[in-house]
């Protein structure tokens, strides 16, 4: 009898077994590794879907001289300018192939992607993919890796410090350990999108990125490298505390930390749905600068006389009101959902891999 109830106690305990208990954490090398099977997983699917979207759009419209539009691949918004009947792209190559210009007339999205395959080959469905993913992989490995190292760090505290009288609810340890992870985030890859942008701008090669470097600090110094990072970050740290809040409260509602993919997905596609309603103002505001900023760079104007974030709220709420804070709220939750929800299960299922593997090993190590 006693062999039976351990046996069962012992079965519970894997089954329901902290997935952040020390013993069997992933690592951080480990964790790196999920968020870029997240990022090439997110990508993968997400792209195709953009392609197809903007080839659908471009039959219709005519893109005019010093005009942007933004294009955004899963994981990275670009801004495309079409300069004096040229087109090209900035943040990423995609203008070399102009892949939303090439003819082709679509009756829907389903005729969309079949016309395209059969003519042009699948791999135009990952048009811009590979510039993306030299930027985005980065940002997304450190993000996700500062946000998992965060929490943690928090959690463990948290219970080395345990008092009847005050208990951190996981919200607000994931909503600050969210927003940190971000600020790290953007602040380290706002440097890079701003010299790639130039250096396209400029028509300037690889080898030339030191010159355009040292113009750019000479100029304007070293805050010059971080032009354009406050409305990034009033965008994207909101977003990133809310939907880490959202998403592990979410996940604390069931009995065990191991949830399942789907559980995940639906918990992804649900926090980013949330976050994406509540910081759409700051969207808006920071997708007006990236096309002022992309029309500036298509013309003679200073760069100076781009709008900043004040400025550019002020304009919309006297045109628009509150309302034209909100323009866009359906295209967004529709890009923003499938890409949280695909990203954070693809993350989850490589922690679980991880953890699984981590504590075998553990239990091989002490029945040696």
């Amino acid at each position: 009898m006693r062999e039976h109830i351990f046996a069962y106690v012992t079965m519970a305990n894997i089954k329901l077994f902290d997935a952040d208990d020390q013993r069997y954490r992933i690592t951080p090398s480990q964790q790196m590794l999920c968020s870029c099977l997240g990022a090439l997983t997110t990508s993968t699917l997400v792209t195709p879907l953009d392609v197809v979207k903007i080839r659908l759009q471009a039959q219709y419209r005519t893109l005019t001289p010093k005009r942007c539009f933004i294009y955004c691949n899963g994981l990275m918004d670009h801004c495309i300018i079409c300069v004096n009947s040229q087109n090209k792209a900035l943040n990423s190559s995609i203008s070399k192939e102009q892949w939303y210009r090439r003819p082709g007339q679509f009756t829907g999205t389903l005729d969309a992607f079949v016309k395209i395959v059969k003519t042009e080959g699948v791999f135009s469905l990952w048009s811009g993919l590979s510039p993306t993913l030299v930027l985005a992989l980065p940002a997304t490995v450190v993000y996700f890796t500062a946000y998992e190292q965060l929490r943690c760090f928090m959690k463990d505290r948290q219970e080395v410090e345990k008092s009847v009288f005050y208990q951190q609810p996981v919200w607000l340890t994931s909503l600050m350990a969210g927003g940190i992870a971000r600020i790290w985030a953007v602040t380290l890859v706002s440097p890079l999108e701003l010299i790639r942008t130039k250096m396209q701008s400029k028509k300037l090669s690889y080898q030339e990125i030191g010159v355009a470097v040292r113009d750019l600090v000479k100029s304007r110094g070293l805050q010059g490298l971080w032009q354009g990072l406050p409305p990034s970050l009033m965008r994207d740290v909101p977003f990133s505390a809310l939907y880490w809040a959202s998403y592990e409260t979410y996940k604390k509602s069931f009995t065990s930390s191991d949830i399942t993919i789907f559980q995940s997905f639906i918990g992804g596609a649900f926090s980013g749905m949330l976050a994406a309603v509540v910081t759409l103002p700051f969207d808006v505001v920071k997708t007006l600068r990236q096309l002022e900023f992309g029309e500036s760079l298509g013309s003679d104007e200073s760069l100076r006389k781009v709008s900043t974030t004040k400025q550019l709220f002020q304009r919309i709420y006297r045109q628009k009101g509150i309302r034209g804070l909100f323009v866009g709220l359906v295209p967004r939750v529709a890009k923003i959902a499938p890409a949280c929800a695909i990203m954070i299960s693809s993350f989850e299922y490589g922690k679980y891999y991880f953890t699984r593997r981590n504590k075998q090993m553990l239990e091989e190590t002490l029945r040696d």
